[in-house]
């Protein structure tokens, strides 16, 4: 029996993967519509947040996530617990803040359907969250702990993150950090380097696009690479958009090429890359074990990135991640050889 055999026998039925961070309203720009003599913009209201899309790319997929966070007692907090229940997210650890409210975010689409961001998130709800509010039982029954960046732009809930990511190694879990660096979030226009890089160190999984990578290394990559293995770093994985995808382990580095589609709108496309990840690493018993099989592995962040070109040919967030039927006939579609995977993620559900 070959490794590649051995992992996918060996494969357990899914895994909790527990995201934590922002769940905010995103106000997708729509059109215009002109009234008397102005030109109104519309706008429609999606749920999203990266930690939170991601949980729902997982749980559409078929896994099992959980989600931990805060949102405001008003209604687009209970409109974001809704959305992602909706989706069979586990919404036990979703704190609703008495009085602050919850954040919103304005995203504009360029004529490719890349984004630029207006976020509404001083002193919101999940600013305030809490480092007495990361429960132990967080960790009890969940294997992968992931996270973004934009728990970290002030020191409150830097303080709390940095708390919530050591009580998971503390349990043993898989760290994954999704940078997702948003500049227009920081109070000086600019992510500190430092309080990141501080956090990269902890995580076993690392996502970048190139030009977050190029920025956190500041110019010297490679040299910022091989440090990031001489920590916790299992795999590293660098996007740049339709371009060419790079992902390196311990002992490897390999490229694939993404699927080609015509972008709607960007929003999601990262968070369904990783959450699709962490649905099929929720998949095995060891799956730092999977970073060693170069075959297999690709054709996780195969399946990953189709995930990612599905969600990004249409609008919103929560609406455009695939579920795994839709995914399925994509990558079918595209000729990929991942009969071994898709068969382990069917005999699972």
């Amino acid at each position: 029996m070959s490794q590649q055999q051995t992992l996918l026998a060996i494969a357990t039925k899914r895994k909790a993967v527990l995201c934590f961070g922002e769940a905010l309203i995103d106000f997708l720009h729509t059109g215009q519509q002109a009234e008397d003599s102005l030109s109104l913009s519309n706008y429609r209201q999606y749920p999203g947040g990266a930690p939170a899309n991601a949980a729902v790319a997982i749980a559409k997929l078929g896994g099992k996530a959980l989600f931990a966070g805060q949102v405001g007692a008003d209604p687009f907090g209970e409109f974001l617990i809704d959305s992602l229940q909706a989706y069979q997210v586990d919404t036990q650890f979703v704190a609703k803040h008495p009085s602050a409210k919850t954040a919103l975010a304005f995203v504009m689409l360029d004529k490719t359907g890349e984004r630029s961001f207006s976020f509404h998130r001083h002193q919101t709800a999940d600013l305030l969250f809490e480092q007495s509010q990361v429960d132990e039982d967080w960790f009890n029954d969940s294997t992968i702990f992931h996270f973004c960046s934009n728990t970290l732009t002030d020191e409150h809930i830097a303080m709390c993150t940095e708390h919530a990511v050591q009580q998971a190694s503390n349990h043993d879990l898989l760290v994954s950090f999704d940078v997702n660096l948003r500049h227009n979030l920081w109070s000086t226009g600019q992510v500190d380097i430092d309080i990141v890089n501080k956090l990269v160190k902890q995580a076993h999984i690392l996502k970048f696009s190139l030009d977050e990578l190029t920025y956190l290394a500041q110019g010297n990559i490679e040299q910022y690479i091989k440090s990031c293995f001489k920590t916790n770093c299992q795999l590293l994985i660098i996007t740049d958009g339709e371009n060419i995808l790079t992902y390196y382990t311990s002992e490897t580095l390999d490229a694939i090429y993404p699927p080609k589609v015509t972008a709607i709108d960007t929003t999601a496309g990262g968070d369904a890359f990783i959450g699709a990840l962490l649905f099929a690493l929720s998949h095995f018993e060891q799956p730092i074990e999977l970073f060693k099989n170069t075959a297999l592995l690709k054709q996780v962040i195969n399946f990953s990135a189709c995930c990612g070109a599905l969600a990004v040919s249409k609008m919103g967030a929560f609406p455009a991640l695939p579920n795994l039927d839709q995914a399925t006939v994509f990558i079918k579609e595209q000729g990929s050889a991942q009969a071994q995977l898709l068969d382990l993620f069917s005999r699972s559900h």
